[in-house]
């Protein structure tokens, strides 16, 4: 199931990252093959971060913003050259605005009702947010009626069941906690960002 932008389907959330981290980790990813960086707006002086990644690597990768609750976090994200936007739940307006704003939209949600009204808004891509709490069963019920739309595994996904999510019908996966720790060395990101990227080959058709 592809339809997605990035050539390895997965994102890289790097939540509570502080700026001055942000070239090492952001290098160890793409070095790994990720083309999918995502900085959640709960993180400190996220608005440098995600400046600083777009003009060192925005060439590379897709940068984006993640926790995106309100039309003006999309606008500030366009001026910084951020390429798409996370949301944690389904807010047609808010879609629609980023949508506008030429973002790609990658639109959180939990049931089938939230799906069809995030893609009736435009999001060009689901999340279904908290796998964990979910699972692959979930997702394969899903499937029998969303159109074939790009659809991440977020929340809890960890690179053993990684498979049984893209099996059961996900294009990818949004890997935050177990990619990512704020303090942990870069070099622990590209440890984890390995095993994922691995784990993601092995299971892809």
């Amino acid at each position: 199931m592809s339809g997605h932008p990035f050539r390895l389907p997965l994102i890289a959330i790097l939540r509570g990252i502080l700026p001055q981290q942000v070239p090492a980790h952001v290098a160890a990813l793409v070095d790994e093959g990720f083309d999918a960086i995502e900085i959640p707006l709960t993180s400190p002086d996220w608005a440098d971060s995600i400046g600083s990644a777009v003009r060192a690597f925005g060439d590379r990768a897709w940068i984006g913003g993640g926790t995106v609750l309100r039309p003006a976090d999309a606008d500030a994200l366009a001026a910084l050259g951020a390429r798409f936007i996370v949301t944690p739940h389904a807010d047609p307006a808010l879609i629609r605005h980023a949508v506008a704003r030429g973002l790609q939209v990658v639109a959180g949600f939990a049931t089938p009702t939230e799906a069809f009204a995030a893609l009736d808004a435009g999001a060009q891509m689901l999340k279904l947010f908290p796998a964990s709490s979910y699972g692959p069963a979930h997702v394969r019920a899903l499937r029998a009626v969303l159109p074939p739309v790009p659809v991440f595994a977020v929340g809890g996904v960890a690179a053993t069941a990684l498979g049984a999510y893209l099996s059961a019908g996900c294009s990818g996966a949004g890997i935050g906690g177990e990619l990512y720790r704020p303090g942990q060395p870069a070099e622990r990101t590209r440890e984890n960002a390995c095993a994922f990227r691995q784990a993601c080959l092995e299971a892809l058709p």
